[in-house]
């Protein structure tokens, strides 16, 4: 796949926007209002009819259009499960649709509340819906969507460490032994025996909005993998209470799905690859004048210090017993 690390949104105008809307017989009656999103770009609008809609345009060469399909026919297949998720609608027969170059499609507009975190009765809810989510991602997996594994979380966001002008070369030699570090470490406690499903794949509290209940959105980084990447980050606060969560989640989750335990001990190795893949990805994207603006800090000496001190403990965090769930009798 073409690397998209020179790309920007440069050309995406309004116009071009709302041109591409026309062609699926959608006229724009409101503003485009920009949504959060760095990786594509996403706004909601209303039609002439007052029906509100959001449009996602998609960053070129990231994903192949059959990754996007796949994605959208996983959605798909959630929605026709009755999963409360944001699925794309069909527009002339067709989810992916392509104007000027770019890869967009159109969702209903969902609103909701934010999930809150500390909320259990809330937290439980989210549980029983991913065991039904990963009930349907267990029925077949991802053919054109990527496995989550080492390489892409670590050993090519190391490469990308090594070659960026971003961080300051005083800092650059003690930060990339920090990374070594850490990769070796992740290493140790990485483990490849699990059964991959399709997951959410960033099923963070911001990709979860509360109605009746949980609306899980932004399935744009869904892929194979191991289920308990769909929970840890899910899990706050000490370890006492991670503990609990992770218990209520899973005692949720097993009413639709069953749950390998020996997972849990990739939670913290998951949570450390994060950490890696989500600095590599901001200096991916820095050509898009989006990231300049919006991370200024990472080109900050003091910045560079804490994510050596951070890739550092999360060494430390590694060599910890892992959490357990207590014993069922």
């Amino acid at each position: 796949m073409t690397d998209s690390s020179a790309f920007n949104f440069q050309t995406l105008h309004p116009d071009t926007i709302m041109d591409a809307l026309f062609e699926q017989g959608i006229r724009v009656d409101s503003g485009l209002t920009p949504l959060n999103s760095f990786e594509n770009r996403v706004y909601q609008f209303q039609d002439e009819d007052r029906k509100r809609y959001v449009v996602k345009f998609y960053r070129p060469y990231r994903w192949s259009p059959g990754q996007i399909e796949e994605e959208h026919q996983f959605a798909l297949e959630l929605q026709a499960d009755e999963v409360p998720v944001a699925a794309p609608l069909h527009l002339n027969g067709n989810t992916l649709l392509r104007h000027n170059g770019f890869m967009y499609a159109v969702f209903p507009s969902l609103g909701g509340r934010q999930y809150e975190t500390d909320n259990l009765d809330q937290m439980e809810w989210v549980g029983r819906y991913l065991g039904r989510i990963h009930q349907t991602g267990r029925r077949k997996p991802f053919s054109a969507r990527p496995d989550m594994g080492l390489n892409e979380y670590l050993f090519e966001p190391r490469e990308i460490f090594e070659q960026t002008h971003l961080i300051p070369s005083a800092l650059k030699k003690s930060f990339l032994n920090a990374t070594d570090a850490l990769i070796a470490e992740i290493q140790l406690h990485w483990h490849t025996d699990f059964q991959p499903l399709r997951l959410h794949g960033d099923c963070h509290p911001g990709n979860i909005l509360w109605r009746d209940g949980p609306l899980f959105v932004d399935l744009d980084d869904a892929r194979n993998g191991p289920a308990v990447q769909d929970i840890w980050m899910l899990l706050n606060g000490d370890k006492a209470e991670q503990r609990m969560q992770l218990e209520m989640i899973v005692e949720a989750y097993e009413e639709f799905a069953s749950f390998d335990s020996d997972e849990i001990a990739l939670i913290e190795p998951l949570r450390a690859m994060r950490m890696v893949y989500y600095l590599a990805w901001i200096i991916r994207r820095w050509d898009d004048p989006a990231f300049p603006r919006n991370f200024p800090w990472i080109t900050d000496e003091d910045y560079w210090r804490g994510q050596t001190a951070t890739f550092k403990e999360q060494v430390r965090v590694l060599r910890e017993p892992p959490l357990t769930l207590t014993p069922m009798y």
